[in-house]
């Protein structure tokens, strides 16, 4: 079936169009998902109510970028409105022992997909967040700073405090298999 056929039976509310649809993007999306989420259970419910969104709002869908991108963008987005309905609180890590180890600079590349997943998953909420919607959605600071109501200078600590987080995380990890 192509995108044009599917995005029609879906304007139709087609089931058949409509659970083609998910199962071409579920899987992508959960990890979208995942990422801002505090456990599967959340990620569960944002992918649920993310897809609620897309077959409500298929119409809008205007095929001027991928349809993938179109979906991601939604799922981002109930994912933000979920995180503010639960009021999001900026945490910071102490900067007891928040120093670089030494090591290998090049150790991000030695990890699995899964193994950075899982790290940038124990980031505090508030570094998860922007770190996610700047380095991998692609957001502004200044669009960070928008949709989750904060400065656009928070945005850019949080940043910086994510990286040097994850930095030592990768390190740390890296030392311990040697």
């Amino acid at each position: 079936m192509t995108e044009e056929e599917l995005l029609k039976g879906c304007l139709e509310e087609r089931q058949d169009c409509q659970r083609e649809l998910y199962k071409r993007f579920a899987g992508k999306m959960m990890v979208v998902c995942i990422r801002y989420a505090k456990d599967k259970l959340e990620a569960e419910d944002m992918l649920q109510d993310g897809f609620i969104k897309v077959f409500d709002n298929v119409g809008k869908f205007k095929q001027e970028g991928s349809l993938e991108g179109w979906v991601r963008r939604i799922m981002v987005n109930t994912a933000l409105n979920k995180i503010r309905a639960n009021k999001m609180k900026f945490e910071d890590i102490s900067e007891t022992g928040s120093h670089l180890a030494d090591g290998d600079a090049n150790a991000i590349d030695k990890l699995s997909e899964e193994a950075i997943l899982e790290i940038i998953s124990h980031l505090p909420n508030g570094y998860k967040y922007v770190f996610n919607m700047f380095a991998i959605e692609g957001f502004s600071h200044k669009e960070i700073a928008e949709k989750l109501g904060i400065e656009e200078a928070s945005s850019r600590s949080q940043y910086a405090k994510a990286r040097k987080y994850l930095q030592n995380q990768i390190i740390q990890l890296e030392q311990i298999k040697l």
